[in-house]
């Protein structure tokens, strides 16, 4: 196997690879988390304009690992940084890759148990400006269904929380 680094920015690195004479682009990703938050029966979300997709999005709070970082660890700082709430402990729900095709991104998503306002609020990332928003998993839904939520893991994040509601698969 042959690999060339085409592109190594802040968040991801472009390479080829090529592997019995096939050649691959392929990006290589530290990964994310996600934290589905419940509270008094309704869902936390954040949101937040997304200069890649040019739209303002309603997402679960999320965000990048950093390399060598615990998925656990990444769900609890960001828990904190974007909504200002911590929680006793979080159960991973769900592991899965964005997009396999090309991109060796993987995606967490945990369940906060017990979320309540942070003792200390860490500081959000300089270029977030988010709100937060809750809302019952029904409306979540049915924003989903007119394609008002269009994001992959918060849409995961949804079947999930459905999964819990029904006691499906678990």
């Amino acid at each position: 196997m042959e690999k060339e680094t085409l592109f190594e920015g802040k968040i991801f690195t472009l390479g080829r690879e090529t592997i019995d004479g096939h050649a691959w682009e392929i990006i290589r990703h530290p990964g994310g988390v996600g934290v589905l938050v419940v509270r008094e029966g309704k869902m936390l979300f954040v949101k937040q304009f997304r200069p890649a997709v040019n739209a303002v999005t309603l997402e679960i709070p999320a965000g990048k690992l950093e390399y060598g970082e615990d998925p656990l660890s990444c769900g609890m700082r960001e828990l904190n940084e974007e909504t200002g709430l911590e929680c006793s402990s979080m159960t991973l729900l769900q592991k899965f890759w964005s997009t396999p095709g090309f991109c060796d991104e993987t995606l967490y998503i945990y369940q906060a148990h017990d979320p309540k306002p942070a003792a200390v609020h860490l500081p959000p990332d300089p270029d977030e400006d988010i709100e937060l928003v809750w809302m019952s998993l029904k409306d979540a839904l049915a924003m989903a269904g007119r394609n008002e939520i269009c994001d992959a893991k918060t849409l995961i994040a949804l079947y999930l929380a459905v999964l819990q509601t029904h006691e499906i698969g678990r």
